[in-house]
C-alpha cells in the first residue's frame, strides 16, 4: 500500500481491522507516518501473516 494510500485510507481501515482483530489495541493499530513498517510489523505479529498477505489484506479491505 502506497504512503499516499496509507494517510488517506487508514482511519477507515483500521475500524474494519479492529473488527476482524478484536485483540488488536488502538497502540497497535496507531498510524504514524513514514512508521508502516512498523505498523505493518504488529500487524503481522498479531494476525500471524506474512508482511505480503497483510498488505493484500489491507489493500483488498473496502
Amino acid at each position: 500500500m502506497s504512503e499516499l494510500t496509507w494517510k488517506g485510507r487508514w482511519n477507515e481501515l483500521k475500524g474494519k481491522v479492529k473488527q476482524q482483530y478484536a485483540d488488536l489495541t488502538d497502540d497497535d493499530l496507531l498510524y504514524a507516518e513514514g512508521k508502516e513498517d512498523e505498523l505493518l510489523g504488529k500487524l503481522q505479529k498479531k494476525t500471524g501473516k506474512t508482511k505480503e498477505e497483510v498488505e493484500d489484506w489491507l489493500d483488498k479491505m473496502k
